[in-house]
């Protein structure tokens, strides 16, 4: 069901009143309303418990404020916006990290003093116990800390009152990252234990609608698909700076109307929106009401996918005549006006780099495209589809009428296909779409885990089941190696494989455009793609 303006302004500002202070009077309301952040969004968060499988992005963003994770990415400066450091991973939970000098071997002390939201001291045996459960537990969370080599209870010690050992079989580079990625929280395991069964020992039921968290907000009020409200946990230890979040409370809703979002903001009765459409972005900026914060997601990517083992595009050639009939810069500009990170343009043999995501050697050729659809002997072309999710199709449609329209011009036939989400992520596992568009980021955003992730193996994040051994080989030894300069190597020649068979042609980086209030500060570009309440403040 839709929400109008007026219905939208009213839940929030309805339910929410006392919290907000609107109706205080004088300073003591003005000081309740600069210390509150309102943010509206499409999507919803469905668990307070990001680990559960089928949690919504906007469940990991929330989850970064209400649990800590023992480590924290840090935050830098790039062409003049913040974005998460991946080289750079500070303690959150943890005062201090230390590393053996043979990299199997990570110290976690514990900050002095932290509490749980009910006040309770953090312990070693918490965080043994949150450990457990991410390697035991039925959740996403083990899939994703076993990409560091995080695979059993018995690599977790508790070796003081406050102090963790984690120990590696041998050193991956993705350990220390995976315990401070959103699928890592440590969890107040008293309270959670209080609310287990014997079938089910991790409290996960419970923890869907309930928390049993330290971070630096916790639940104040929680309306699944309707709106969550947080506020500020005072005793929390785990800032960067030692610093507690400018913001008291938080207000998370969801208005799904991109419009009605986009009104909220420009009236003022809101303070913060990530998933407006593109193409409202330059209405709102020339009114000069809201302030944009415009970064390309350093560590996604949107793409074509061609099925590697349906015909004919199991065929390295079709796959390249396509890529070479395309037109990108059109493409860019129709379905994003133009808003992100090309990938598209490069003029190289071998990868120049080991940075992944790059841009990529795929060019406009159409007499190239059709020379090599005659040496893949289809000279006369073929008749296919080409899928995108409904989702997408703010995005997806018009880039789908261009590439229909191009390869028409080299005797392709596309059918356009726009497939509710669902039925298109079912087709997608099953391998039954021909080619497609689709998205994907990669929390980790080193170049073997984003190789691993949608290149290699035949999990869900492969999407075209693309398999070459020695990308395969490459991508398996790389996480363990310890040289710089053969890690470097390794990954170029990984990307250059990637450019030259064309499972999936890699087209652009999408802005994060942050729609917000003209004071609102500090807005960073995070690996989950949603907003962290803790670096933000008003100005």
């Amino acid at each position: 069901m839709g929400i109008t303006r007026r219905q939208g302004l009213k839940a929030i500002l309805g339910s929410a009143v006392g919290v907000v202070g609107t109706t205080l009077p004088g300073a003591a309301g003005a000081q309740s309303r600069a210390e509150t952040l309102r943010q509206v969004m499409g999507g919803t968060i469905n668990t307070l418990d990001a680990t559960t499988p089928g949690a919504t992005r906007e469940a990991f963003g929330a989850g970064m404020a209400i649990y800590d994770r023992l480590g924290s990415f840090g935050r830098k400066q790039l062409d003049g916006v913040w974005v998460f450091d991946f080289d750079n991973i500070r303690g959150e939970l943890a005062e201090k990290i230390d590393r053996s000098a043979d990299g199997r071997t990570f110290t976690f002390h514990l900050r002095q003093g932290a509490t749980w939201h009910d006040g309770t001291p953090v312990t070693a045996a918490d965080v043994k116990w949150s450990l457990d459960r991410a390697v035991s537990a039925k959740s996403l969370s083990a899939a994703q800390v076993g990409t560091g080599s995080l695979t059993k209870p018995e690599q977790f010690r508790i070796a003081g009152d406050r102090t963790v050992e984690v120990t590696l079989e041998k050193p991956d580079r993705l350990a220390l990252a995976n315990l401070s990625v959103a699928l890592s929280p440590m969890i107040n395991s008293t309270l959670a234990k209080k609310h287990a069964t014997a079938d089910d020992p991790w409290a996960q039921a419970w923890m869907k609608e309930n928390t049993a968290a330290g971070g630096a907000y916790m639940i104040e009020s929680h309306r699944p698909g309707q709106q969550t409200v947080l506020k500020r946990h005072d005793a929390w230890k785990g800032g960067a700076d030692g610093k507690l979040p400018f913001f008291r409370r938080i207000i998370a809703q969801t208005v799904p109307e991109a419009a009605t979002r986009a009104n909220l903001l420009e009236r003022g009765d809101a303070d913060l929106s990530i998933d407006l459409q593109a193409s409202d972005i330059a209405a709102l900026q020339s009114r000069g009401k809201v302030k944009l914060v415009a970064i390309p997601q350093t560590n996604g990517f949107t793409g074509i996918v061609f099925n590697a083992r349906m015909a004919p595009f199991d065929n390295a050639k079709v796959r390249q005549a396509i890529a070479a009939a395309l037109p990108y810069e059109d493409m860019f500009k129709a379905a994003l006006f133009g808003r992100g990170r090309p990938l598209f343009g490069a003029d190289w043999s071998e990868a120049p780099s080991a940075a992944f995501p790059q841009k990529l050697p795929l060019r406009t050729d159409p007499a190239r495209a059709k020379a090599l659809l005659a040496e893949a002997g289809m000279a006369s072309g073929f008749a296919t589809t080409f899928a995108f999710a409904a989702g997408a199709a703010a995005t997806a449609e018009p880039a789908a009428a261009l590439i229909k329209e191009a390869l028409a011009k080299i005797g392709i036939e596309v059918s356009i296909q726009k497939m509710p989400d669902a039925q298109m992520t079912t087709m997608e596992v099953e391998r039954r779409l021909p080619f497609f568009m689709e998205s994907g980021t990669a929390w980790l955003p080193a170049p073997d885990y984003f190789v691993r992730t949608y290149f290699s193996g035949d999990q869900r994040w492969n999407f075209s089941g693309y398999k070459n051994a020695e990308l395969d080989a490459l991508v398996q030894a790389a996480r363990f190696e310890t040289d710089a300069a053969k890690y470097d190597a390794a990954c170029k020649r990984m990307i250059t494989i990637i450019a030259q068979e064309m499972p999936t042609l890699m087209l652009w980086q999408p802005n994060q455009d942050a729609v917000m209030a003209p004071g609102i500060e500090g807005f960073t570009y995070w690996f989950h793609r949603q907003v962290d309440y803790r670096d933000l403040r008003r100005a």
